[in-house]
C-alpha cells in the first residue's frame, strides 16, 4: 500500500520548524527490525537493498539502483540549486563469536534493539531514510537532497560508493550517517595498511648458521613502537602506527629465513600517505609494502557552515578514529549519527530506540538550520545563527 506524505510550499527553512510525521519514528524501528533480519555482509547485501528499496518506494520515491546501492533525490529536485548529500551504509560484518543473542533477531528489550548492524549503520540508515521523507514533498527548499544507502563499506570495496558517485551529480556537502552519540565528527583519521617482510637466510638451528629474520624484524618493531611524528598538535601524534599481525618459522629446528608482519597506520591530513610511506622506508631495514585501497583522512573546517549549524544545534564537535565512506568524498563533509562507535563489531550489538528517535529529529533540525543558499557567504550566515540563537 503507497503512503502519502504532506506536500507544503516553503520559502525559507532558517528559523523555521516543520511538523514531523508522528509515524516516522515506529516505521522506522520496524524497517531496521526488517533490515537485521536479513544477513547483509559486504559484498552481499541485495536483499537488505531490496528491503529499504521497498520502503522507499512506498512513499512513491523514485529510486535509482546500481548493484546494490540505491539512491534518490527529492521530489521537486531542482538543478540550479546546490545538493546535500545524506549518505549511510547497508552492509555489517559477520558476527564475532562472542554472540550471545542470535544476531539476526531483531530482539527489543529495555528500550535496546538488539540485532547485528543495529548499531553500526542501521539506526543511521533508517533515521536518514526518515529525515528525507520528511523534506522530500516539499517546495521551495534552497537545496536539493540525493539520499545514498550504500553497500561494501565495511570492507571498502570497490562497488559501494565510490562505485556510484559520478551517478549522483554535482554535490556540495555530504552528512554521514555513522554511530557518533549525536556528536559531530569534523575530521576523520585515514587508514593506511603497510605489509613488511624482513629477510634473512634460512639454516639449522643447531649449528652457527643462517640469519634469522625474526632477530632483524626486532629493531624494526621496536622503531614502530617507539616513533614519533613530528608536528603533533596538543600532544596528539598525527600518525599512529600499531603492528597487528606477524608471521614467521616453519619449525623449530629451521631459523627462519623470512619475517612478515603488517602495521595499521591511522593518520590525520598533517601528512599525505606517500609521507608516511617514506618516513617508514628511511628508518626501517624492512621491505614495505603500502596496501591498495587505503583510505584518506579528511577534515571540515570549523568555519563551514555545517560546522556552525551542529554547534548552533546543540551538537559537540570532535575527531573521529575511525574512518568511513567519507574518505571517498571529495567535497565538505561530517560524520552524525546515532548510536555509539564503541558498539560497532561487538558482540551483543544494540541501538537504544531512543537513540533512532533522537537521530531523526537532529537530521531534520540540521536540514532546516542550515541555510545552505548562503554556503559562500560566511559573514551572513553567522548573522544568520546568532539569529537563530537568539
Amino acid at each position: 500500500m503507497m503512503k502519502t506524505l504532506n506536500e507544503q510550499p516553503v520559502t525559507s527553512l532558517v528559523g523555521h520548524t516543520m511538523p514531523l510525521n508522528p509515524h516516522f519514528f515506529s516505521e522506522s524501528v520496524v524497517l531496521l527490525q526488517h533490515m537485521i533480519k536479513i544477513s547483509s555482509f559486504s559484498g552481499d547485501e541485495g536483499a537488505v537493498a531490496d528491503t529499504i528499496h521497498q520502503h522507499l518506494v512506498g512513499y512513491s520515491v523514485k529510486v535509482k539502483r546500481q548493484g546494490n546501492n540505491i539512491w534518490c533525490f527529492n521530489k521537486y529536485y531542482d538543478e540550479t540549486k546546490p545538493t546535500i548529500l545524506l549518505n549511510s551504509h547497508m552492509d555489517t560484518v559477520v558476527p564475532n563469536e562472542a554472540y550471545t543473542k542470535d544476531p539476526f533477531c531483531p530482539e527489543i528489550s529495555e528500550g535496546k534493539l538488539y540485532g547485528l548492524g543495529s548499531n553500526d549503520a542501521g539506526g543511521c540508515v533508517v533515521s536518514l531514510i526518515a529525515a528525507f521523507l520528511h523534506f522530500y514533498c516539499y517546495q521551495g527548499l534552497g537545496f536539493n537532497l540525493c539520499l545514498a544507502i550504500t553497500a561494501e563499506e565495511e570492507n571498502s570495496g570497490e562497488n559501494g560508493i565510490k562505485s556510484i558517485l559520478p551517478l549522483l551529480g554535482n554535490c556540495e556537502l555530504a552528512i554521514v550517517g555513522e554511530p557518533t552519540l549525536l556528536q559531530m565528527a569534523i575530521a576523520e583519521k585515514g587508514n593506511l595498511v603497510i605489509d613488511c617482510v624482513s629477510n634473512g637466510r634460512p639454516g639449522h638451528a643447531a649449528r652457527e648458521e643462517g640469519d634469522n629474520a625474526i632477530h632483524k624484524c626486532l629493531r624494526d618493531l621496536e622503531w614502530f613502537s617507539l616513533y614519533q611524528f613530528p608536528q603533533q598538535l596538543k600532544g596528539i601524534s598525527p600518525v599512529k602506527m600499531t603492528v597487528t599481525t606477524i608471521k614467521a618459522g616453519s619449525q623449530h629446528n629451521i631459523v627462519p629465513g623470512r619475517c612478515e608482519f603488517t602495521v595499521d597506520i591511522r593518520h590525520d591530513d598533517t601528512f599525505l600517505q606517500h609521507e608516511i610511506v617514506d618516513i617508514i622506508k628511511r628508518n626501517v631495514s624492512c621491505q614495505v609494502t603500502p596496501r591498495p585501497g587505503s583510505l584518506g583522512a579528511s577534515s571540515v573546517s570549523l568555519e563551514h557552515p555545517i560546522v556552525k549549524t551542529g554547534i548552533a544545534v546543540g551538537c559537540k564537535t570532535y575527531i573521529s578514529p575511525t574512518t568511513s565512506d567519507q574518505a571517498w568524498l571529495s567535497i565538505p563533509s561530517v560524520k552524525i549519527g546515532p548510536g555509539d562507535s564503541a558498539r560497532s563489531h561487538s558482540a551483543d550489538e544494540f541501538i537504544y530506540l531512543e537513540e533512532i528517535k533522537k537521530g531523526i529529529n537532529l537530521y531534520v533540525r540540521l536540514l532546516e538550520t542550515l541555510p545552505l543558499m548562503l554556503i559562500n557567504n560566511p559573514n551572513k550566515y553567522r548573522n544568520e545563527i546568532k539569529h537563530i540563537n537568539n
